[in-house]
């Protein structure tokens, strides 16, 4: 499995991905700068992504919790997410998403 990255100055990078891994774990330990201070505890903003709009219908919708964060995060658009709160699965080989602004 894979997920695209682009990054916050526009680059693409194509990330092999792990079965129950979460799409924040996946970015990190490829290097990509991406903040996730809470570790992936749905306790910060940090690892905000853009969801590709082809791919944002597939997802579980967020959470109270997802969106009570999202609250606090800076630019967010109708296809934010944080990417601690998706779950790779096969259904999402290939999902695409945007570093958001720190």
């Amino acid at each position: 499995m894979k997920i695209i990255v682009t990054d916050r100055e526009g680059g693409e990078h194509e990330l092999e991905a792990t079965n129950g891994w979460r799409v924040m774990e996946i970015i990190r330990d490829a290097g990509l700068p991406i903040s996730a201070e809470c570790g992936g505890a749905c306790a910060c903003a940090t690892c905000h992504v853009y969801v590709d709009p082809s791919w944002f219908a597939r997802l579980e919708p967020r959470g109270e919790e997802e969106n009570d964060m999202l609250d606090l995060a800076f630019e967010v658009q109708d296809n934010s997410r944080l990417s601690c709160q998706i779950t790779m699965t096969p259904e999402l080989d290939g999902l695409k998403v945007t570093l958001a602004p720190e």
